[in-house]
């Protein structure tokens, strides 16, 4: 079955930097895009980034753009997101996610339990 694992969430100063990673199995990572997205303490979901399946295109949230970068390693059926200049308002729930499609704008079907960054002083 598809697993999704999400690691490397933790506490960060305002300015530094994480790097979060997700390791899949069960389907064939190479063949779909992958997402990562957030959820803020009584926030709704937000989708931070996403990477097509060879990694050709990303797609990046205004709120993370030019700060976070989305990359993948298909040998080792893993995605990543680097986080730096990191700011409060980065505190959330992570999320990594698989997409239905070779491209990121499809939506995603499975989904990890999620990596906890906190961003504080």
């Amino acid at each position: 079955q598809v697993q999704l694992v999400e690691s490397g969430g933790g506490l960060a100063q305002p300015g530094g930097s994480l790097r979060l990673s997700c390791a899949a199995s069960g389907f064939t990572f190479s063949s779909y895009a992958m997402s990562w997205a957030r959820q803020a303490p009584g926030k709704g979901l937000e989708w931070v980034s996403g990477i097509y399946s060879d990694g050709s295109d990303t797609y990046y949230a205004d709120s993370v753009k030019g700060r976070f970068t989305i990359s993948r390693d298909n040998a080792k059926n893993t995605v990543y997101l680097q986080m730096n200049s990191l700011k409060p308002e980065d505190t959330a729930l992570y999320y990594c996610a698989k997409g239905v499609h070779l491209e990121y704008y499809y939506g995603m079907d499975y989904w990890g339990k999620g990596t906890l960054v906190t961003v504080s002083s």
